[in-house]
This record gives structure tokens, sequence and C-alpha cells, in this order.
């Protein structure tokens, strides 16, 4: 019997059938945008953890993607580089707490307690966490410290001091730059000296009680720089403290 060739089979039309359980990429969209906002929140914990531990120098990207459990290629999507995610850490944990502030603040009438508490808030989590406070020093030297976070803020509420009349400057931007770098220096003595005590073994409670009046006294010391006599600003520092949220102290 002859071979009977088959008639070719008609091409078959593709239909695209939606996928049961898929969302269009328009839904999707923000669990995806979510989804990379935990990504770089983990990776920037990790490295603040491995900061704490080692320093910054002696951290690498392998270790900061392990302890985060993210994959080594994941870490290029976020950072072009380790001092890349150090600069974006430095903003991430300044701008934040430099948000705190101005929650604190908020409700201050005069601009002097205003600068009162923000000092002595800086000043007592530079001492409870002292990578924060060596990180903040790293940060107030460099050349955007005035540009963002909590130089920008600084320099906004002595401008509304001025601007009120509570505050006289003969020059502003450089007592701003003064008064950064007393309380820099200031956050670094007190870390050292924190250190040695430590190492006398003192109760929980001497320590904060000297961290509360050391971030009293240098709030003192600002607010005569911004022209209050001295009576004034040792009053007005030693008001009760708004309570920070626990994330911004502990």
């Amino acid at each position: 019997m002859p071979d009977v060739p088959h008639p070719r089979p008609a091409r078959r039309q593709t239909v695209k059938t939606p996928i049961e359980g898929r969302e269009p990429m328009a839904a999707r969209s923000p669990r995806l945008a979510r989804r990379r906002a935990e990504t770089r929140v983990r990776l920037l914990d990790a490295a603040f953890g491995l900061v704490a531990e080692k320093g910054m120098d002696g951290v690498t990207i392998n270790e900061i993607t392990d302890a985060a459990d993210v994959g080594f290629g994941s870490f290029y999507n976020h950072f072009d580089s380790k001092e890349g995610i150090f600069a974006a850490l430095v903003d991430w944990l300044f701008e934040e707490f430099a948000n705190t502030l101005d929650q604190l603040a908020s409700g201050l009438a005069d601009p002097a307690e205003v600068i009162a508490v923000c000092v002595r808030h800086t000043l007592l989590r530079a001492c409870r966490e002292p990578v924060w406070g060596q990180l903040l020093i790293r940060e107030g030297l460099s050349a955007r410290a005035l540009s963002r976070g909590l130089g920008q803020r600084l320099l906004r509420d002595a401008e509304r001091g001025m601007a009120e009349k509570r505050f006289v400057m003969a020059d502003e931007l450089m007592c701003v730059i003064s008064v950064i770098g007393t309380v820099l220096a200031g956050i670094a003595a007190e870390l050292d000296l924190s250190m040695s005590s430590r190492r006398a073994v003192p109760t929980r409670k001497i320590l904060r009680s000297r961290a509360e009046k050391f971030a009293e006294s240098t709030a003192a010391i600002v607010l005569q720089a911004f022209g209050l006599a001295r009576l004034e600003a040792e009053r007005i520092a030693h008001r009760p403290l708004p309570a920070a949220p626990q994330d911004a102290t502990a």
C-alpha cells in the first residue's frame, strides 16, 4: 500500500492565557519594591552589626552578605562598593535619628530648648552606642556635614533662633561649625572616658548618670555659643528631657 502523505498539521496559534495565581506586573511592582527595600535594610543592618564588632576596615562584602543572608551578587543591586554601603549606612542612621529629633522637638516653642534637647539626645545615644558615636564623629568631620542629617538640622535651628532674635551670633555659619566641633570633641572624650570606666566595672546607673550630666553640660556650653547667658543656658539645659523612642536611644 503506497505511503499516503499525512497532511501537514496547521500551525497552532499560541493563545496567551493568564496563569492562575500570577499577578500582572503592575500589581507585583509594589511587592517587588517592598522586597528590594527589605533586602537593602537587611544589608545595612548586617553592615552596622559587623562594624560594631570589627570596625569598618575589618569588614568585607562577603561577610555583609552572609550576615544578611543575601546572595553576593544581590549586594551590587543596592551598592556599588563597600565604601558605598558605609556611606549609605551613615545616611540611613543619622537621617533617621534626625527625624526622631524633629519629632521630639516639634512641641517646643523656644529655639534654645530645641537645640538643648537635640544636643542632649545626640550625646546620650553616642554614649550608649559607642559605634554610633564613632560613626557620628566620622560623619561630622566630612565635607557634607552641614548638607544633611544632624548638621542640616542644627543649621536650620540656628537660623530660626537668629530670625526670632533668640540667638546672637557674629557669624552664623562659623558658630554652627564650632558647635559641631564642640559636640564631636565632647563625644570623643566621653567615649574614651567611658571605655576606661567600663574596665573598672561601674554600675549602669553610675554610667547613665554621668552621661546625663555630661550631655547637660555640653548643651549649656552650646547655648552660650549661641549667645545665651550662662545661667539661662544652664537652666534650659537642665529641663526635663522629652523621652525618645526606644529604637532611637537604646
